[in-house]
């Protein structure tokens, strides 16, 4: 879709432009105003400020081909009188009124309103702690446009998120730990994380534990140093559990001689996410452990599903190796579910809950699938065929009244770019299930640290208040490598340099 744009006041919001448009279409070729090519052409004009400090902007769209026009003007009350936050107000006005006419024009609904952040629970939680719970939900139906049952599900998982850690906000003298195993048995067709073939040549697994087992040593001697304790460690990758039993038991010895606390840490998650890596002998060996929670992922319960994006498992072994896990007392089992694969519509959604429903796992994720950039289904997407947006919508309420019926409730939701249907991933767990590290994870209130190939460490720096209130957070991103040849090369690098930014963000002396 080329779409030619006339800014009048708003040079500076093409990228706001942009993302909006692109909740309206799959491609979107931003194009001169003059372009004679444009199949739409969008003017955005903002009238002078008024005395009362309301800001007037006016979007009108037109479809050269069909001679359509359409027009909208929104208004708002600027309320704030700093810069930085002026301009964040100003970019919904914009935002809601180009909203607002590409709705007319095409007839579709944006249940999250222009929120196109991965994270809008963030902005609930910082709502709540200015207001109450009507006045929040209120105010993202009206600034931000969000549909009511949107709105209701951020306070609905916000509140949940507090019973579950009531101390959320008072844990930056703690961090969590990531461990990324790069290595997985296939790579799914939709899937960008480190997900290397355990058998190919990306490096030598021996080599990657050399380094891992390293990393873990010298964050834990930096922890002792530092004096922070660990609140959760979470294992994903790739699949932790494509290395063998002998080599999880050995990561699990160094943790132990080298980190803080180790006993204290309130919640261990391993992925187990692939069901043709779990064996008696890796369950055995995180038992031992005692590990809490495990991931067994289907993603569908359809054979020729898991065949089209590589999963090269069955059915059958999901169930076999969920029963196993039971039996060898695991009891808080996650499983991910995926709406919109390849080939499947609603039947094939149902069969997937109909048998989810005779397992009944402690926790449950549900993703609409995204199609992200780098994944193999992006690359070849004419040989991908997925549901349309209403049935995407309709295989969510699908999941919700699935979770409804079963008595789960949703903890935590994040969105994603190009995610089908503009809806979202929601976590939903039984009783007292929810896992803290998603929460944690998704919220930012803590630095995670992260070891090992493609985990990224997230560090905040000392919040701030600015003179209107409101509270900033710096949060500085440090990626290992992706790659299990390019870590093993160089983790003694990576490692020193995210623990020199670890030191500048708590105010250490480096020690090294």
């Amino acid at each position: 879709m080329k779409l030619a744009c006339l800014r009048v006041g708003f040079d500076d919001y093409q990228m706001d432009i942009y993302h909006i448009a692109k909740l309206f279409f799959e491609e979107v070729d931003m194009v001169g105003g003059d372009d004679p090519d444009a199949e739409l052409r969008l003017a955005l004009e903002l009238a002078p400020i008024g005395a009362d400090g309301s800001a007037t902007v006016t979007a009108t769209l037109e479809r050269p081909a069909s001679g359509g026009r359409w027009t909208h003007a929104e208004s708002r009350l600027l309320r704030s009188g700093a810069d930085d936050a002026r301009r964040r107000e100003l970019k919904r006005v914009v935002g809601s009124a180009m909203l607002r006419v590409l709705e007319e024009a095409t007839g579709l609904e944006q249940p999250w309103g222009v929120l196109t952040g991965v994270r809008p629970t963030k902005l609930m939680h910082n709502l709540l702690r200015k207001q109450g719970r009507e006045a929040s939900v209120r105010q993202l139906q009206e600034e931000y446009l969000l549909t009511d049952g949107k709105a209701k599900l951020l306070a609905d998982i916000a509140e949940r998120q507090l019973a579950v850690i009531p101390d959320l906000f008072e844990l930056d003298r703690e961090v969590s730990l990531y461990i990324g195993i790069p290595f997985c048995p296939t790579k799914c067709a939709y899937c960008t994380f480190p997900a290397y073939d355990i058998r190919g040549n990306n490096g030598s697994v021996d080599t990657f534990l050399d380094g891992l087992h390293y990393e873990i040593r010298e964050t834990g001697r930096w922890l002792k140093q530092a004096g922070l304790r660990i609140t959760t460690i979470y294992w994903g990758g790739g699949t932790p559990t494509s290395i063998t039993a002998e080599q999880i038991d050995a990561l699990f010895e160094t943790m132990r001689e080298s980190l803080p606390s180790l006993d204290e840490v309130r919640e261990l998650t391993v992925e187990a996410g692939r069901p043709d890596t779990i064996t008696p002998e890796k369950l055995a060996v995180l038992k031992k452990w005692n590990v809490g929670r495990i991931s067994i992922n289907p993603q569908s319960f359809t054979q020729l599903t898991l065949d089209k994006i590589g999963r090269h498992h069955t059915v059958e072994e999901t169930v076999e190796k969920f029963k196993l896990s039971r039996e060898m007392g695991m009891d808080n089992i996650n499983m991910d579910l995926i709406i919109g694969l390849p080939n499947e519509g609603i039947p094939e959604f149902q069969h997937t809950l109909d048998e989810t429903a005779k397992l009944l796992p402690e926790s449950l994720t549900v993703h609409t699938l995204s199609f992200k950039r780098a994944s193999k289904m992006t690359k070849n997407r004419d040989q991908y065929e997925v549901a349309e947006r209403d049935e995407i919508a309709d295989m969510m309420k699908m999941a919700n009244a699935f979770m409804d019926e079963h008595g789960y409730h949703p903890y935590y939701m994040y969105r994603q770019k190009n995610i089908l249907g503009n809806l979202e991933n929601v976590g939903y767990a039984l009783g007292d299930r929810d896992s803290l590290y998603n929460i944690l994870m998704m919220e930012e209130r803590q630095t995670i640290i992260g070891l090992g190939c493609g985990a990224v460490s997230k560090v905040l720096y000392p919040a701030t208040t600015d003179e209107e209130g409101n509270e900033h957070q710096k949060i500085e991103r440090f990626p290992n490598p992706k790659e299990p040849s390019v870590y093993n090369q160089a983790y003694k690098e990576y490692i020193d340099k995210k623990l020199r930014l670890l030191d500048d963000a708590y105010g250490l002396t480096p020690s090294r």
